[in-house]
Order: structure tokens, then C-alpha cells, then sequence
């Protein structure tokens, strides 16, 4: 057992990159949406007051921990009793964390649900320092002993791989007194993440803008979201400078919150004798350092590939200039790929039929049965998440749906993360069930290589193609090169603040304009940034997740060279593919994609990629070739 901790199987999509169209849905509160659309959190709890107590329930179920001290070596029996509570009590912490979460996310003005996490933080915090002894103590003994235990005692097996990484972590496991410490610590640590939640989605003023035409709207993300991918440019323009220059306004704060929460990363890796907060993010999924800095190396050697689709952008879109602003518009006039949410679901039923039989029933069993929340209303938290941590149940997944295609792949890609969490649910333990992040968006954005495939199959309008293929370009650019670019600025803020060096919302966005304008080629004249884009470091908050986002760009690498040899009718790679996803968290990351048939420690799924890539940029200009004719 590490150092206890919550840990809930959540995946967030690429959202950034999402267009998302004007829908009447994003007006309305949640009492005017039909309850088909809406989660049915009952399946959780059947009320708040079932929740309270179960809530009581736990809290006297930790108390009897320090029963545990001073046996855990003492014999095969005595061990297991200590790993069978331990997950009795992860279980259903599980349970009622994503209860509280579920709900505080549907409304995030209203404080009651916030205030029930919070609650939990500090009960799992106390339980974190009493059950502090755990780890130490069976450390104490050597791995010969704990390993003849697993062998005598046939129910330790699925405990096996926990005890094993404990080993492998033991020269960053600190003394008891230490490990308490560290544990009292948590919800301090986690404050910077939540302020920049609480008041980036429900207290931050949205400015006010006139359009063209003279119409005054307010400038929310949901409204910035639908105007980026507007066809007029002066709107996007007018919009554009609102919403940014409004978050400038509020510069030191974010750079106040974000330089907390690196500060907070910081103080763990030093505290657990790490050389870096980098490795100490890494190291506990087994994850080489080498795989993020090549990540970050063979997107710097690839960026000619992605200044060709940029170019190919700015050609469809019959532009002097590309601009920062222009990524997100339409560039196939006179296509509106609009699908309502019961076209989106017969599409992605037929795009997934390659998984097989009980993969396709799951995923409508979801759509039927409310494990998603599918529409935008007031006060939800903006994004999408597939969240699978209730082991007795099913995952959920929160949508902000509104229409446009990119919200068809959206609704694909968790439902990638759903089927994960459900074979690995069905398939494991509940101590091997939780994957690690690594490789959870690979099941996602295989999906996505699914869906896509059988869009371009079945159509053949060749604007209607060259809309799809665009839009998969701009998967590549917000999946592969942006959250890269997300990694490097990542990368650099925490080296820079291990340096010594001060971390204010100026140096942030100095830092983030100057990545920005490498990766899109300000200076060689391919897509010119204006200076509002250096706030745009404050509108993500995946910076708080502690060096995540490199993950989606590995795991599309993944998935790409995973989907097509399942596509191409290999039964074998199906049922390869299908183990992986029920693999769970049975052995570790890289391990597990090896299995799979793609090895991460090569630079060969990258190359792949980038030859995907080259292809569909190749059928593209085939096609604007023929029309130009």
C-alpha cells in the first residue's frame, strides 16, 4: 500500500480543441432537461442521507486501523487482513468521493456538494496519517519474506503487484512520522487546484462584447467556444480579444494559483527524495523520464509535418494571413457537419462494431441506461470525463454536448474510457482494477481512429471529406503537437521554479507565448500569434494534474498504431486489444502496451503517427487539387 490516497479512474478529453455550436440546452437548468439526458446518480446512493451514512459508516471503519500495527510481518494471514481492509476502505471511499464529485459537477455554483468533498479530504487526509505506519513496517521486512507469503497465502495474489511496487518505491518511503506528515499535508496541497475551479468556472466576471452585426453578448467559455469556430472572422476577432484580454485582467491571481500548485508538486518530490518534481510524477507508474523529454524532442523534429497542415489550413480557408484565431473556424464552406445526440449514438454504434459484440451492447447500455450526462446547463463544469471508479457499478460520463462533430468525438473517445473501466471492472480484482493514466487514453483515442475511419468509409462528397479530414487533422493538432506544447510549458515552469527562478503571471505567459510561437511558426510567417494568446496558460486546468497531458499525446501514438491492425480484420490484435482493456492496473504501463503489440520506449509508434499523418494531408491536397481544377 502507497501512502493512502483516493484514487478515482478519471480520463478528461482533449477539450480544447472542441468546437462547439450554439445550442439551446447550454440556457436551460437541469429541471428542463428530460431525465434520459441526465445522470441517474441513484445508482450510486439513493439519496444524500444514504450517502451521510455511509460516510459515518467509514469513518468508524478507519478508526479500526491501528489494530493492524505491529502484525503486518508477523504472518501470511496477518498481512492479508491488513490488504483485504485497506481495500474494503479504497472501495468504498471510491464510492462516496465520486457520489459528492458527480454532483458538485452538475452545478458548480452550488457549494453544497463542494462542501461534502471537502469533507472527505479530510477524513481520507486522518485516515492517510493513522494508516501512515502501513508501508514502513511491512518495508521493514525484506521482499524474500513478503514474496513467501504471497506463495503460501493464494489469496495475497491479487496483491501482488501493490507489494511489488511498494519494494520498487521503498528509497522514496519515509519513516512513519514522516509518512504522517505528509498525509496531514494533502488537502493543503490540493487548495491551488481548487480555488482555480471554484473561480475560473463560477466566480470569474465574463466581459462583454458587441459583434459585427452590433449584437452585445457576454463573453462566457461556452459562448468563446462557439464563437472561435464561427465563419465570420471579425467576430472571432472581437471575441478572441474580449475573452482574453478579460483573463489578463486577473494575471497575478492565476500566476498566483499556478505557482502554488508547482510549489506544491515541489515540496512532494523533495520531501520523497526525488531529483526532480518531473520524476517524482513519473516514477510511481514505472514511466522512464527519457519517454516524456523524447515526446517533447520528436514533436520539436516534427513540427515541419504540423506547419504543413497549418499551411493546408490557411489554403482552404483562402487566407493571406493565419492567425491563432482561425485554428478553430470551419474551412469547408457550405458544410455543417450537425448531428443530433440520437444521430451521434447510432453513428458511434456502427463505427465500433470492429470491437465486437459485448463491446458495442456495453456501449449501448450506457446510452440507454444514464451512465451519461449529456447536455451543457448553467453551472455545469465545463469539458468531458469518463469516470469508472465505482467497482460495483458502471462508469459515468459527463458530456457538454451541443451538436457539431467534434462533440461526436468526444462522445466516442469516453466511451473509450467507459469500456476500459468496465472489462477491467468485470475482469479484475478490485485491487488490480485502476489502470494507470498512461495508458487510459489509449483506449479513448482508439475509439476516436474507429469512428473517424467509418466516417470517411462511408462518405462520398468530397467537401464532406475534406471536412472530416481536416477535422481529423485538428485531432493531431489537439491531441499530439497541442498537449505536447501543454507538456514542454509544463515542463519548463517546474524547472524553472526548481531553479529558484520567480514564477509571476508575466513570466508565465512570457513563457507560454514563446512556446506557442515555435510550435505554430510565428517567426517563419506560417500562423501569426497575437499577444492575448500568452493568457491562454490560465484557461487550462489540466496544469494542475501534475505532468498528465503528455499522456494523451503518447497514448494517440499508441492508438493509432493499435486500431489499424484491428481494422484490418486481425482477430488476434481484437483479442489482444481486448485483454489490454481488461488488464486493469495487472502490471505496469509500458509493460501492458508491450503486451499489446506497440513499445514506448521506441520512437517507432511516433513515426507511425507522423506517417498517418503525411497521408491524410496527401488525400487532402489530392482532393483540393481535383477541385481547383
Amino acid at each position: 500500500m502507497n501512502r493512502y490516497r483516493l484514487t478515482v479512474k478519471t480520463a478528461f478529453a482533449v477539450v480544447f480543441s472542441t468546437f462547439m455550436a450554439m445550442n439551446s440546452y447550454s440556457q436551460k437548468t437541469r429541471t428542463e432537461i428530460p431525465d434520459n439526458y441526465k445522470w441517474n446518480l441513484t445508482d450510486i446512493y439513493k439519496s444524500d442521507a444514504d450517502w451521510r451514512a455511509s460516510k459515518e459508516s467509514i469513518v468508524k471503519k478507519m478508526d479500526e486501523v491501528v489494530k493492524f500495527r505491529g502484525t503486518l510481518t508477523r504472518s501470511a494471514s496477518d498481512l492479508l487482513r491488513c490488504m483485504e481492509y485497506n481495500s474494503g476502505i479504497r472501495k468504498e471511499a471510491n464510492k462516496l468521493y465520486l457520489y459528492a464529485n458527480l454532483n458538485s459537477d452538475l452545478d458548480t455554483r452550488d457549494m453544497k456538494y463542494s462542501g461534502m468533498k471537502q469533507e472527505l479530504q479530510q477524513i481520507f487526509s486522518g485516515f492517510a496519517a493513522k494508516s501512515a505506519f502501513i508501508e514502513p513496517e511491512i518495508l521493514s521486512a525484506d521482499w524474500s519474506l513478503i514474496d513467501g507469503f504471497i506463495k503460501s497465502e493464494p489469496r495475497l495474489a491479487p496483491y501482488r503487484m501493490e507489494l511489488d511496487n511498494m519494494f520498487r518505491m521503498k528509497k522514496h518511503t519515509l519513516s512513519e512520522a514522516e509518512e504522517r506528515i505528509l498525509a496531514l499535508s494533502g488537502p493543503v496541497g490540493g487548495v491551488p487546484e481548487s480555488v482555480y475551479n471554484t473561480f475560473s468556472n463560477a466566480e470569474m466576471p465574463s466581459p462583454e462584447a458587441t459583434l459585427s452585426d452590433g449584437t452585445k453578448i457576454t463573453v462566457t467559455k461556452p459562448e468563446y467556444s462557439r464563437y472561435r469556430a464561427s465563419a465570420n472572422r471579425e467576430d472571432r476577432q472581437i471575441v478572441f480579444k474580449a475573452f482574453w484580454d478579460n483573463y489578463d485582467k486577473f494575471k497575478a491571481s492565476y500566476g498566483e494559483m499556478l505557482y502554488g500548485n508547482v510549489q506544491s508538486h515541489i515540496f512532494q518530490a523533495k520531501a520523497r527524495n526525488y531529483q526532480s518534481s518531473l520524476e517524482a510524477s513519473l516514477y510511481p507508474s514505472n514511466i522512464p523520464v527519457e519517454v516524456y523529454r523524447s515526446l517533447i524532442s520528436n514533436v520539436d523534429k516534427s513540427l515541419p509535418a504540423f506547419h504543413r497542415y497549418l499551411q493546408i489550413k490557411k489554403r482552404m480557408m483562402n487566407l493571406d494571413t493565419l492567425k491563432y484565431m482561425d485554428l478553430y473556424a470551419p474551412v469547408v464552406k457550405d458544410v455543417d457537419l450537425k448531428y443530433s445526440y440520437e444521430e451521434a449514438s447510432k453513428i458511434i454504434l456502427e463505427a465500433l462494431k470492429p470491437m465486437g459484440e459485448e463491446y458495442v451492447s456495453t456501449v449501448k447500455k450506457a446510452i440507454d441506461e444514464r451512465w451519461i450526462d449529456v447536455y451543457p446547463t448553467q453551472g455545469k463544469q465545463t469539458g468531458a470525463y469518463s469516470d469508472g471508479s465505482y467497482y460495483d457499478g458502471h462508469p459515468f460520463i459527463k458530456l457538454n454536448y451541443n451538436g457539431l462533430y467534434d462533440d461526436v468525438s468526444t462522445m466516442a473517445h469516453e466511451l473509450g474510457h467507459t469500456m476500459q473501466s468496465y472489462y477491467s471492472n468485470k475482469t479484475q480484482p478490485f485491487p488490480l482494477a485502476d489502470y494507470q493514466t498512461f495508458v487510459a487514453e489509449v483506449a479513448s483515442t482508439f475509439n476516436e481512429v474507429l469512428l473517424f475511419n467509418y466516417m470517411l468509409k462511408n462518405e462520398k462528397n468530397d467537401d464532406v471529406k475534406l471536412s472530416l479530414l481536416m477535422n481529423w487533422l485538428d485531432g493531431f493538432k489537439g491531441t499530439l503537437f497541442r498537449q505536447t506544447q501543454f507538456a514542454e510549458f509544463e515542463l519548463k515552469i517546474h524547472e524553472a521554479a526548481e531553479r529558484g527562478e520567480p514564477l509571476t503571471g508575466e513570466t508565465f505567459s512570457k513563457m507560454y507565448a514563446d512556446i506557442v510561437k515555435a510550435y505554430y511558426g510565428h517567426d517563419k510567417g506560417i500562423c501569426k500569434i497575437d499577444d492575448y494568446i500568452a493568457m491562454e496558460w490560465a484557461y487550462i486546468p489540466h496544469f494542475y494534474y501534475n505532468f498528465y497531458v503528455y499522456q494523451y499525446s503518447t497514448s494517440f501514438t499508441a492508438s493509432i498504431s493499435l486500431a489499424e491492425k484491428v481494422m484490418s480484420g486481425d482477430k488476434n490484435a481484437l483479442n489482444k486489444y481486448i485483454e489490454f482493456l481488461s488488464s486493469g492496473g495487472s502490471d505496469y504501463p509500458i509493460d501492458l502496451l508491450k503486451k499489446a503489440g506497440v513499445d514506448m520506449t521506441t520512437s517507432e509508434p511516433f513515426e507511425k503517427t507522423i506517417q498517418s499523418m503525411n497521408k491524410v494531408m496527401d488525400e487532402i491536397e489530392k482532393i483540393l487539387d481535383k477541385k481547383s481544377k
